[in-house]
């Protein structure tokens, strides 16, 4: 039996249709990413899943239950890490982890959590003292302390610096190692990446694509060229310059500009060439293997013409 079953799921706010016909299922010990723009439905369909709203019409079971019942048996076996959290600044990280870890029949050690989420050093101190990035790593260590079968994570490691996220990402990892289902929203794609077994891909409350990242990443065809925009250009003029230089979409994101294209040699040859003639340096020049944000953004892109949803939050 899937973890995860979802069966054509809607979800209307009035006339907003916020999610749209929904299907697809999550393994047990699966790590299963579920990426969208901001607007696309993710928070709708966590939340139905998580038992905090009530789904419109479908069918939604999660570890054998039905969330929307919210029975103390489902509870006890699922972790919810939220996007932020309100908990209590005046107690002490150890204090939360005991009040919070009470209320479960199964639960780890506070040192145990401690340890795995990188927080020993703080265990004495109020949440109300600390950084944004360690307060987050309090919201997953609530997450844990149950000892979850499923684990919900919403945007995880928001916040954190490069040293606590790939301890964020050892941690998960290592619960899918030892057979815990995680469902993950993120908008950090190598996070994804890294860490998904599967993804699901929504727009406009639709899912638009769903498949391992190296699939979706092999479903690509061609390879990504990016440089740095010339200082003599700006930003509003790359898609006309580069454009018929590069024969393909042209992404610009700050001053860097990015394209995926199916010849990439023709295009360098081009575009070296015109630099040449120009008398202007394009830094940062490689060709490179596309990426899941590769897949992301042709994806979401290729679906913008759609209407958009009124959610509000993704």
């Amino acid at each position: 039996m899937a973890a995860i079953e979802v069966r054509d799921l809607h979800k209307h706010y009035g006339d907003n249709h916020a999610v749209r016909g929904v299907s697809f299922d999550v393994r047990p010990g699966e790590v299963y990413a579920l990426l969208g723009p901001n607007g696309a439905g993710k928070t709708t369909v966590v939340e139905i899943l998580e038992g905090h709203r009530a789904a419109t019409s479908g069918e939604v079971s999660v570890l054998g239950f039905d969330p929307s019942k919210a029975e103390r048996d489902f509870r006890d076996r699922i972790g919810v890490v939220l996007q932020s959290s309100g908990v209590e600044n005046e107690f002490t990280v150890r204090e939360v982890l005991e009040i919070y870890g009470s209320a479960y029949r199964t639960r780890r050690s506070t040192e145990e959590v401690l340890q795995l989420t990188g927080l020993e050093a703080k265990a004495d101190e109020r949440v109300g003292s600390l950084s944004g990035g360690q307060r987050r790593r309090v919201d997953l260590a609530l997450g844990i302390v149950g000892t979850p079968d499923l684990l919900f994570l919403d945007e995880p490691t928001t916040g954190f610096d490069p040293s606590a996220r790939r301890l964020a990402w050892d941690l998960i990892e290592e619960l899918g190692a030892g057979g815990t289902t995680v469902l993950l929203t993120t908008h950090y794609l190598d996070e994804a990446e890294h860490l998904a077994d599967r993804v699901g891909v929504l727009a406009h409350g639709a899912l638009i694509a769903e498949d391992t990242p190296s699939a979706l990443i092999d479903g690509i065809s061609g390879t990504v060229v990016s440089f740095q925009l010339p200082e003599s250009i700006a930003p509003g003029d790359a898609v006309a310059t580069f454009g018929p230089l590069i024969d393909a979409p042209v992404r610009v994101s700050g001053r860097l500009v990015e394209a995926t294209v199916e010849h990439s040699t023709s295009v360098v040859q081009r575009l070296t060439g015109w630099a040449v003639e120009q008398d202007i340096e394009l830094a940062g020049l490689s060709v490179t293997r596309a990426s899941l944000e590769d897949v992301y953004l042709q994806l979401t892109d290729h679906d913008a013409h759609g209407d958009p949803t009124q959610e509000g939050t993704a």
